[in-house]
């Protein structure tokens, strides 16, 4: 007979505080990028894309991420902020959802994250006209050595079109591997008073 315990539950508490929890979990046992996390976006005609981004910072404000606004996600954000984030920790077997609304960040906060990157990655990305036909890749690594030409000394300026998102979610999900695929799923929603209530779904 299948057993179970509560020793492992995901209690009905704090959603955020959970999350901090399990995210430093995974930053001590996931080989690579435990801050990876799919982001999928629509068109207001409701067709989907996604694609994996990194998380750059987390509270209960929200999840933030960066990126280039005149991509593809970018165009889609802005013509409709309405988005789902999803972590998948395969060394802890678990998973968290999130569905929210964008807003941008400020710039200071965009200047500060984008002086904190490495020389290397801030001239990849001024070079970068994200998600847009490239005839070679040369013709892009002549671009980042041109703009390296720029700032030898590695000060590459933010791009005004680069910038951030911070997530302010009213849904958050957890889900946690259990035997014999008696899975534990919770889910918390924000009500209209900005309070959270959470439930157990069927897995």
């Amino acid at each position: 007979m299948a057993t179970d315990t509560n020793a492992d539950a995901i209690p009905a508490s704090d959603p955020f505080a959970i999350f901090e929890a399990w995210f430093a979990e995974a930053k001590a046992s996931e080989p690579n990028d435990p801050n990876a996390m799919a982001l999928a976006t629509a068109t207001p005609n409701a067709a989907p894309s996604v694609r994996m981004v990194l998380l750059k910072g987390h509270g209960p404000d929200g999840f933030v991420f960066y990126t280039n606004f005149e991509s593809r996600k970018g165009g889609e954000l802005a013509a409709n902020p309405q988005v789902a984030l999803l972590f998948h920790w395969k060394s802890l077997r678990r998973q968290v959802r999130i569905e929210g609304i964008v807003t941008e960040v400020t710039p200071a906060e965009a200047d500060a994250y984008f002086a904190s990157r490495h020389p290397e990655s801030r001239l990849g990305s001024a070079a970068s006209d994200q998600s847009r036909p490239l005839p070679s890749r040369d013709v892009y690594m002549e671009r980042v050595e041109a703009i390296r030409a720029q700032y030898p000394d590695g000060s590459v300026p933010r791009p005004a079109h680069w910038s951030g998102y911070r997530v302010a979610p009213h849904a958050l999900e957890f889900w946690q591997d259990r035997e014999f695929r008696l899975h534990e799923r919770r889910r918390f929603t924000r009500t209209d008073g900005g309070e959270w209530t959470s439930s157990l779904l069927y897995p």
